[in-house]
């Protein structure tokens, strides 16, 4: 059975540029709304809408789907003591750190991206259908890395625009493929 993917990312949250930030719950700096509106053609009506249970996330879902289904394992990675702190101020060290192990560094007292991975894998292979997923730039890097079976140095690197959709298509058995990535309309 081919399955089609839809993974979408937040619309722009209202924090400074240059700040750090994954679990923190933050408003949006844009209209989810108008987000939603923009992203209709791209994703077919009727699919399930999963949803990251961080309002940026959800108040976009909400605006897709009258009854988006809310996962946890959706949210993004804790930065612990570095959340919502400016880049500049965690320190080249603390940042070097991260760099020589970005999968499995925990120091700032969150959350690994080995850990990240596990918990959207275990998402991902609850997927039986079609399905639009909202989320954050790092559960959708460790998401497209998963099903396209990218090794880490790649899918660490990708990049996701707010309010963007990336379309995959596929199965468990045969793999899957990347249709298109970062549009948004």
């Amino acid at each position: 059975m081919v399955v089609k993917i839809f993974l979408i990312r937040h619309p722009r949250p209202e924090v400074p540029d240059g700040t750090c930030y994954g679990r923190t719950d933050l408003g949006l700096a844009e209209d989810p709304v108008a987000c939603a509106d923009r992203l209709r053609g791209l994703v077919p009506a009727g699919l399930p809408v999963w949803s990251s249970p961080l309002s940026r996330c959800l108040r976009l879902a909400e605006a897709l789907h009258p009854a988006p289904r809310i996962d946890p394992r959706l949210v993004e990675a804790d930065f612990g003591a570095w959340e919502m702190s400016p880049w500049k101020a965690i320190g080249r060290q603390a940042i070097d750190g991260w760099a020589a192990d970005p999968l499995h560094f925990a120091a700032h007292g969150g959350e690994s991206v080995a850990e990240l991975h596990a918990r959207v894998a275990a998402f991902l292979g609850d997927l039986e259908a079609d399905a639009v997923v909202v989320a954050h730039a790092g559960v959708m890097k460790v998401a497209l890395g998963e099903l396209l079976g990218l090794p880490p140095r790649e899918w660490l690197g990708l990049q996701f625009g707010f309010g963007t959709a990336t379309a995959l298509e596929g199965s468990a058995s045969g793999g899957f493929r990347l249709l298109w990535q970062n549009r948004n309309s």
